[in-house]
């Protein structure tokens, strides 16, 4: 009997027709876990545009967050189809499940990739009905930032653009998830574009950006292979560790900016100074001999522990600032 590699789907999962069964199948389909990585930015712009305008508009944050989270989720179950299509994701032996390689639906035999697709659709034009509704309490402002998150979030997977393996993909997802929710959000709330939204979402952008890079590594050769050539294939380990590493580091230059800039309270360079320590030992997993499963895993929850305390820590000194 085939047996399913550690931390994979098994083929059983949520077999069956009930409806908890079906919703099960379509909630493992979103791979749940990266979904923080866009929720969270959205929590640090709210907070500062709150700070900024002077008060909440309640409705347009849970608007905004069930916008970008559908936008996200529905983003994750495209590239799934593409990259099974493309064929990385059937050859990918070196993946670190449930982390890297795909959800695995598909290949595992728990939804088709014609029912993938479905349902990526389904949430986009969920996320599209959301904004237009965004766009009827806020205005024009709100088809600007939607359409680039969407047109970015297509891309990333979609040929013949595929920025994904063009060495831009990882730009691209730092953008989409991180430097525009963090900005867009702002402007929900306090109706401005302002330099604070703006340094701020740099940083964020950056560690959702490493969170791409990373789980890139243990791709490297399935990636290669089809001829995706994400920033991991093109740098190698090494090169992609050097770079994971100016690129934490280039996130404590700019909380250092805004401190310096008085947005924020000086001694909030602290947390990003500590999670600029915890990035050392990452970057040295991601290019290290031995057991390189683990050492790969380590670098991957080091790096979603590392988005995740940097924006709640940014928001914090934002809402007590």
């Amino acid at each position: 009997m085939k047996q399913t590699p550690r931390g994979d789907l098994s083929p059983n999962s949520s077999v069956g027709s009930s409806a908890l069964r079906s919703m099960k199948r379509l909630f493992l389909a979103t791979r749940a876990m990266f979904l923080p990585a866009s929720v969270l930015p959205v929590l640090l712009g709210t907070t500062w545009g709150y700070r900024v305008g002077g008060q909440l508009d309640l409705a347009a944050f849970i608007l905004a967050l069930g916008a970008v989270v559908s936008l996200h989720a529905g983003a994750n179950i495209i590239n799934d189809v593409c990259d099974d299509q493309g064929g990385t994701d059937r050859i990918n032996r070196g993946r670190i499940s449930p982390y890297t390689g795909g959800s695995r639906v598909i290949q595992n035999g728990i939804m088709t990739s014609g029912q993938m697709l479905v349902w990526g659709v389904v949430l986009l034009a969920l996320a599209v009905s959301l904004g237009l509704a965004l766009f009827a309490a806020k205005g024009l402002g709100v088809l600007v930032f939607g359409a680039l998150g969407l047109a970015l979030g297509i891309l990333y997977s979609v040929p013949p653009i595929q920025l994904s393996a063009h060495g831009l993909g990882e730009a691209a997802v730092g953008l989409a998830f991180g430097v525009l929710p963090v900005i867009g959000a702002a402007w929900l709330q306090s109706d401005a574009l302002d330099l604070g939204s703006l340094l701020l979402s740099l940083p964020v952008g950056l560690w959702v950006a490493n969170i791409l890079l990373v789980n890139e590594v243990p791709d490297i050769d399935a990636d290669a292979a089809t001829g995706k050539r994400t920033l991991a294939v093109i740098l190698g380990p090494a090169g992609t560790s050097r770079l994971y590493l100016i690129s934490n580091g280039l996130a404590v230059v700019l909380v250092v900016t805004l401190a310096a800039a008085g947005l924020l309270p000086p001694a909030g360079v602290i947390g990003p100074l500590l999670l600029g320590v915890t990035a050392l030992p990452a970057a040295r997993h991601l290019n290290q001999a031995g057991d390189r499963r683990r050492a790969l895993t380590r670098a991957i929850k080091l790096t979603l522990a590392i988005h995740a305390a940097g924006t709640l820590w940014l928001a914090g000194l934002v809402w007590i600032g």
